[in-house]
């Protein structure tokens, strides 16, 4: 870790002095140079304005050669100016653009024009209504992006709900979600990873409102920039962030028969310094979910049935607050806390029948278990820009600690016998610190390379009560990468580039099971862009990624809540490796927007739960190789300005291969569709139908059954468009959503049937305040930590199900 650490820092310093010098060998000139200095006021108040923006432009050649931006007294320095006549233009929204004839010499280099008064538009109002709209789906050359704050319906859901709607997402009844069939993704919210997503996405994703939610990017190409983690692609949550002057905020909430939300978020610019803050809370009503289960051995003959209810409580509040400050024209620092907690309990009640031969015998089982799931994030990011258009330095820093802990309680009670109870307590903590640092240097407007360092150090603890079975484990992963990206000729384009990963694990399990492993890794990545026109692309890409087992497969605590079924980690896993390739046709015509792609994906060491019905164990194995094709289409049309119709179909084969014996699971298909109809009625009136379905879906030793279900929204603008109130419906005309889930050898079945309660009517409204004015920042880079396996069916997962309300 000390040589990572001292490797780091040494390439950093090399970054950041490339950044600063200039080239060994150029040709030095010396030039007088001097400044440009105004204070800039409005006419009528007399008072700075700031943030004006200005730009000196060369008389002789009609060349702009620098400009600045207005600090909260006004005032600008326009730095190394050369001797010459210029045209100075100041202008700022709402006011009168402004130009000036300025003049420099030799003998005076430097100026200062005194005061600059810009007068007011007739057009400048107290407030600013943003009245444009983007489209809701936007496909890009490297991502496909879904504008949800476009979409009228998503009030009183959460992210979730979101997900279901993006192309190329689908998520089943718990949360998880999946990416073009593939489950091994990493999702980020603003470009960043959270110790939370590293506990469980489904969880996670249920903590953000949708009402906070911007957009989400799905990234099926990442280039070597990224992390090499996450196989199946990378999806990036971005949240709503005002960058406007002034103060602003919101309120949302809703109330239902399954779901209430509550946010309130504020947030503040004023002059170089920016503010945001959140605050939000859920609360879901427990209602019983009816589970049946049932376990089979053939040989010897026995079978064990339970059938019963369990309800399920859980709630969750987060809260986050960030600074960012420009300290002037080229360098920016920004800060930012965030904390979260997710609590679920479940309490059910089981009739069991157990057969050995030709005895039977009835009992009861009951279960009491709590599970808590917290952490609290800090990030710190540095930005230096220069004149050079697109050159960028970037260092970040995030701190992550993570705690989960999860209790149960489990009781057998026997009709002539005392009960017997079975107890679990464990905690587990989870700490990670992450250095990065970013340089990217435009060599001409076509030709553009970007390099960098990474170095992330994590530390995993968890602790078993009254055992001596704790489990300890240390990753450390340093990379480093290059992209180079240019034109092969007017309407083609590539980007490329190689990552390079050393990772050195180390761990203890218990008292007698220490291990170590390290490993390295080399990331190839290759885009291929024709562009037939502005708004046809068809593309052909290469990627290699990996997949590093987490906690939750990692963990050796044995969960014994249902001791028929019990579930334990396997600190033994190696990391999944995946090769993809494929092919992606995308356009626009008249509002009408296709996007269609056929891939290939070759995945090592697939990590697969596995059940062993002798010791009634779930447990994870990598399972051998997989072959996978796939295709995916998405369609939006809009047969009149104000309706549109939009679907998305994914399809891909699943296939296992065991090297050790040669043997294969079979192919099969796994598929799922996803049909909306969005209206927009005079009046400010919106309303929204969808459906999904997800066809049954193949796993190494069994099938999980076909899934479906749909919802409506209607949504009514109120105050002048600063305020919404809405209705929402999911299944009404079921309450249970039926999910079975086989797994089956010659030898055992096991088969779990959960009826999951998700029929629920919702009301939610929204209001929006605030006086501001518009002046977007460039965006900030930050850490991206796409990495680690997740969790399937994680902490609260198997009684969550959707619904909004």
């Amino acid at each position: 870790m000390k040589r990572l650490i001292l490797l780091f820092f040494s390439v950093l310093t090399f970054l950041q002095t490339k950044a600063q010098l200039p080239i060994p060998g150029a040709t030095t000139r010396v030039t007088v140079v001097g400044k440009v200095s105004a204070t800039i006021i409005d006419s009528l108040t007399n008072k700075p304005v700031d943030y004006a923006s200005t730009s000196l432009v060369r008389i002789s050649d009609n060349k702009a050669v620098n400009g600045a931006v207005s600090d909260e007294k006004g005032k600008i320095s326009i730095q190394n100016v050369s001797p010459g006549k210029y045209k100075l233009t100041v202008g700022f929204i709402g006011y009168t653009t402004k130009v000036l004839n300025v003049t420099t010499t030799p003998e005076k280099p430097d100026l200062s024009i005194g005061t600059i008064r810009l007068a007011s538009t007739a057009n400048n109002l107290a407030e600013v209504t943003v009245t444009g709209q983007k489209a809701l789906v936007e496909t890009k050359i490297d991502k496909v992006v879904y504008n949800a704050e476009q979409d009228v319906t998503i009030a009183g859901g959460n992210a979730s709900d979101v997900m279901r709607k993006v192309p190329m997402l689908s998520v089943d009844i718990d949360g998880n979600v999946s990416l073009r069939g593939s489950s091994q993704v990493r999702v980020l919210i603003n470009g960043k990873p959270s110790g939370t997503m590293a506990n469980s996405v489904a969880d996670a994703l249920k903590m953000i409102p949708a009402e906070q939610i911007k957009s989400v990017e799905v990234i099926t190409s990442p280039s070597a920039k990224y992390d090499a983690e996450g196989s199946g692609g990378i999806i990036n949550i971005i949240t709503k962030k005002k960058t406007a002057q002034g103060v602003s905020g919101s309120v949302n909430a809703s109330a239902g028969i399954r779901q209430n939300n509550g946010n309130f978020s504020l947030n503040t610019r004023q002059g170089r310094l920016g503010v945001t803050s959140n605050l939000g809370v859920q609360y879901a009503i427990p209602q019983d979910t009816r589970v049946v289960l049932l376990n089979e051995n053939y040989n010897p003959a026995s079978s064990l049935a339970q059938d019963g209810f369990t309800k399920s409580k859980r709630w969750g509040g987060n809260g986050n607050i960030g600074v960012d400050y420009d300290i002037n024209n080229y360098n920016n620092i920004s800060t930012n806390l965030k904390y979260n907690r997710f609590e679920t309990g479940n309490d059910g009640m089981l009739a069991v029948l157990r057969q050995v031969a030709d005895l039977q015998s009835a009992f009861s089982r009951e279960t009491n278990s709590e599970a808590s799931m917290s952490n609290f994030d800090w990030t710190a990011d540095y930005r230096r820009t220069t004149k050079r258009e697109g050159e960028e330095f970037s260092v970040s820093g995030q701190a992550s600690f993570g705690r989960n802990v999860n209790d149960f309680v489990t009781r057998y009670l026997y009709p002539d016998e005392n009960p017997m109870e079975v107890n679990g307590d464990n905690t587990g903590k989870n700490n990670e610190y992450t250095l990065q640092a970013d340089y990217t240097y435009p060599f001409s407007k076509v030709v553009v390379l970007e390099t960098g360092l990474k170095g992330i150090f994590r530390s995993i603890e968890s602790k078993y009560q009254d055992t001596e079975q704790d489990f300890n484990y240390g990753q450390d992963v340093g990379a480093a990468y290059g992209v180079i990206s240019f034109k092969l000729a007017k309407k083609l384009s590539f980007k490329g580039g190689l990552r390079a990963e050393y990772t050195n694990i180390n761990g203890t399990a218990g008292s007698s099971l220490d291990f170590k492993n390290d490993y390295f890794n080399l990331f190839p990545s290759a885009i291929l862009s024709q562009a037939f026109s502005p708004r046809t692309t068809l593309k052909l890409s290469y990627n290699k990624r990996m997949q590093r087992p987490s906690l939750f497969y990692l963990n050796p605590f044995l969960d014994e809540s249902d001791p028929e079924n019990q579930r334990q980690g396997n600190p033994a896993l190696s990391p999944e490796i995946t090769d993809i390739i494929e092919l992606g046709y995308s356009t626009y015509v008249k509002g009408s927007v296709i996007n269609a792609s056929v891939f290939y994906r070759n995945t090592q060491d697939v990590i697969e739960s596995v059940f062993n019905p002798s010791q009634r164990l779930t447990t994870y194995f990598n399972v051998g190789t997989s072959k996978s094709f796939g295709f995916n289409t998405f369609a939006s049309y809009n047969p009149v300005p104000k309706w549109t119709l939009m679907g998305n179909f994914n399809i891909n084969s699943y296939e296992v291969m065991d090297p050790s014996t040669n043997s294969s699971t079979g192919v099969y298909a796994n598929y799922s569709v996803f049909l909306r109809s969005a209206l927009s009625i005079k009046g400010g009136w919106n309303t929204e139908i969808f459906g999904v379905y997800n066809g049954s879906r193949r796993s190494f030793q069994g099938t999980t059954g076909a899934m479906a279900f749909y919802g409506g929204a209607l949504k009514k603008d109120i105050m002048n468009k600063k305020a919404t109130v809405g209705l929402n419906v999911f299944n009404v005309f079921a309450r249970d959503l039926h999910i079975e889930t086989r797994n089956e050898t010659p030898e055992f079945l096991q088969s779990t049937n959960i009826y999951y309660p998700i029929r629920s009517f919702g009301v939610n409204f929204s209001y929006n305040f605030g006086k501001i004015n518009f002046n977007a920042k460039p965006k900030k880079k930050s850490i991206k930590n796409d990495d680690l396996k997740q969790g399937e069916q994680q902490m609260g997962g198997q009684m969550g199900g959707p619904g909004q309300g």
